[in-house]
Parts: structure tokens; sequence; C-alpha cells
């Protein structure tokens, strides 16, 4: 098999719409979430399934969370992984020579972050050259220095003023041409610092954020755009408002939840942050089962993000405050510590049932990347959509490079 080229011309169209018919067909299977629901609507379905990923432990499920296609497991799992794979499969974007870098331009970037940045530059394929580099949301513009190094012109568009005051003293350190501006992306006067002679880049710019780069840039025909999207579901409607005539017309609907679905990897997290995550899941699943039992209805009831330290607290307190958070009568003394294992098992299932969905992560991340993609196309660009790094170095690793 032949390895699958970036994603560009006919191909954009051709893979969005085998990606619409896949994620249409089993909304069963990827929109309800095991965290919120005891039993899932495809589970009676598909009993045989179900059974082995319920009889299975958490650090099983851990182990293949990054990789579900490689589960074995009653159909039909076997199936829709291998269509994942298939609809999943993006190339590399071609490296572009770059020079060294001085060292004096990773001072102040932490390690990881510097890797993706120089992924990103060395990804940048354009066929004319930049002539003057946009940095959006750019925080203290590391992205638009490196990019800038040579000493092509740069402004950086950032709105927490601390970050563009160190941002532009870091860029008058190194002799940089640049400009760091505050200010609100999604403000109505955002548009005002693009202009047609812009090469306007984002690296990880937040839904919303990201979304309203491509708008403005289009509109000032910006003659180069370069985007790596994130957190698709940092968006101000309750549902998502396709961007292209295509994902217009497909009769798939995203709200919020569904828009999390692509960000549920966790490839960067640390030991001690799993282990927090993992402990603060368990102990919301007891008190989910504790819930339904006070109120007598079996739903789940949402709670609010709780500061680290709540993990502190011995069980029951946590229980009881959190009871009296959500205006819950406080249980009297009962077996604590069966219920807080409870939890524990029930990660485990919940861990267990994501697999199948999970098998959708990517391609609904591509239907999102696509629909950006095609929108730039109807812009009047050439749009090439890649992949910039490896998904160690960061899940979000596709980026689209639009050039008029």
């Amino acid at each position: 098999m032949t390895s699958p080229a970036p994603l560009q011309g006919p191909l954009l169209r051709e893979r969005f719409a085998a990606l619409d018919d896949f994620l249409r067909a089993h909304q069963d299977i990827w929109r309800p979430t095991p965290f919120t629901e005891l039993e899932l609507p495809w589970e009676r379905e598909h009993a045989e399934l179900a059974a082995r990923l319920r009889g299975r432990s958490l650090a099983e499920a851990d182990a293949i969370h990054n990789h579900p296609e490689r589960l074995q497991a009653p159909a039909p799992y076997p199936q829709l992984a291998a269509q994942s794979s298939r609809l999943s499969q993006i190339e590399e974007l071609p490296s572009t020579r770059t020079d060294a870098i001085p060292n004096a331009f990773t001072v102040d970037v932490p390690g990881r972050k510097w890797q993706q940045i120089d992924a990103f530059a060395s990804r940048l394929g354009f066929r004319q050259a930049p002539a003057h580099w946009l940095d959006w949301c750019s925080g203290k513009g590391h992205l638009g220095r490196r990019l800038a190094h040579d000493g092509t012109p740069l402004t950086c568009i950032e709105l927490d003023p601390q970050l563009v005051a160190s941002g532009q003293q870091l860029s008058q350190r190194l002799g940089l041409t640049a400009q760091h501006r505050e200010q609100d992306a999604l403000a109505d006067d955002a548009g005002l610092h693009l202009t047609a002679e812009h090469t306007a880049v984002a690296l990880h710019a937040c839904g919303d954020l990201h979304v309203r780069l491509m708008q403005l840039a289009s509109a000032a025909g910006c003659r180069q755009l370069a985007v790596a999207p994130c957190c698709y579901n940092r968006i101000r409607t309750p549902d998502y408002q396709p961007l292209s005539a295509i994902a217009r017309r497909s009769t798939l609907h995203l709200n919020q939840t569904d828009l999390r679905l692509p960000l549920s990897e966790t490839v960067t997290a640390g030991a001690r942050v799993r282990r927090q995550r993992d402990q603060s899941m368990a102990r919301r699943l007891a008190f989910d089962l504790l819930q339904r039992e006070l109120t007598g209805k079996d739903q789940y009831l949402p709670i609010p993000s709780l500061a680290t330290s709540w993990l502190d607290k011995p069980f029951p307190d946590y229980c009881r405050d959190l009871c009296t958070l959500k205006g819950l009568s406080v249980p009297a003394n009962r077996d604590w510590q069966a219920l807080e294992a409870a939890g524990w098992q029930r990660l485990a299932v919940v861990r267990n049932l994501e697999l199948p969905r999970s098998l959708f992560r990517r391609p609904l991340e591509l239907w999102l990347l696509l629909d950006r993609a095609l929108f730039l196309e109807e812009q009047g660009y050439q749009v090439t959509l890649g992949s910039f790094c490896p998904p160690q170095l960061t899940p979000r690793n596709v980026l689209l490079l639009a050039e008029r």
C-alpha cells in the first residue's frame, strides 16, 4: 500500500464525504458517554462486545487507550477499527530546509513547546517567501520569533497585556522588527490588524480563536495561512456552526460534548497528573452512584470543576461536601469504603466502554479540520492538510496550510 499523501485538491472533499458517512452511520456508538450513563444504548445489540469490555481492568484500558484500534474484541469492533484507521490516515507535510536557530531564541520556552514550534515552523512550504508574519493569539510570540529570526517583519496579536510586554522585550533583545499588540481576537475591531501582505499563523489557538483568524484573514485577503487547531469545543455557541458549504449540508450536528471527543487522548500527561485525574474521576463516579440513590433519579448530575485540594479530603467528607454543594440531603453513616471501591470499579468499566468511542476521535477531528480546509478553499486558497510532528509531541499535530 502506498503511503498516503497530505490531503489537497479533490481529496479534501472525497475524505470529508467518507468521514461524514462513517460518523453519521455510527452515532449510536460514539455519541453516548460512558461517564454519564450506567448502561450504553449499544450494549444490548452488541452484548458480546459489551461483556468483554466490562470484564477488563483499568490497567488494561489504560494500556491501549492511545491505540484503541489494536484491541482484539468481538464484532463490530474490528470492522470499526479498520475503517477508522483507513479514514484517519494523514501524511506528514514535507519538511522545508530551515536555517539553524540561535540558542537565544529558545530562552524562556519550555522544551516540549519549543519542539512543537520548531516542527510547525519547519513545515511551512509556501511557494512565495512570506513578507510579514502575523502570530495570532501569540502569547509571548515564541512562534513568531522563530519564524521571523531572519529579519522578516513580525506582528504578534495577544490579549494578555503582561504577555504582550514580555514578548516585546524578548523581541527587542533579539533585535527583531516586531510589534506586539494587545487585542481581543474575538472583538469587532480585531480584523484591523490583518492586511493582504500578512502570512498569518496560529499554533493551538482554541476553538473560536482559530476560526476567527481564518474568517478575518480570508476577508483581509492574507496571502498565506498556517493553522494548527486545538480545543474544538471552546466555542461560544451550544452547537457547532459548520464553516464550509459541504459541512453545512451535512445532517451531522455536533454539540460541545461531541466536540470534546477528539481531545480525550492523553499522551502528554505525567504520572502524577494521571493519578490525580483517576482519583478525581473515581470519586465523581462514586458520588454519581450516591446521588442517584439520594435523588431517586437514574440520571447523571453534573458537578463543577473542583480544586485539587478536594482530593485531599477523606472520601466521606468529599461526598458530604458535594451533597451540600448540590443541595442534596447529607447521607447518614454508610459503608463509605464500599462506595469508594464501587467508584474505582466503575472507572475501569467507563475506560473500557470508551474504547469503541475512541475509534472515532481522529475521524471526528479530521471532519472538523476538513470543514476548515474546505472553507478556506471556498475563499480562494489552495489548501494542504497534513501532520507537522508525531502525536507523542502533541496529539493536535495536524496543520492547515493555505495559500492564494
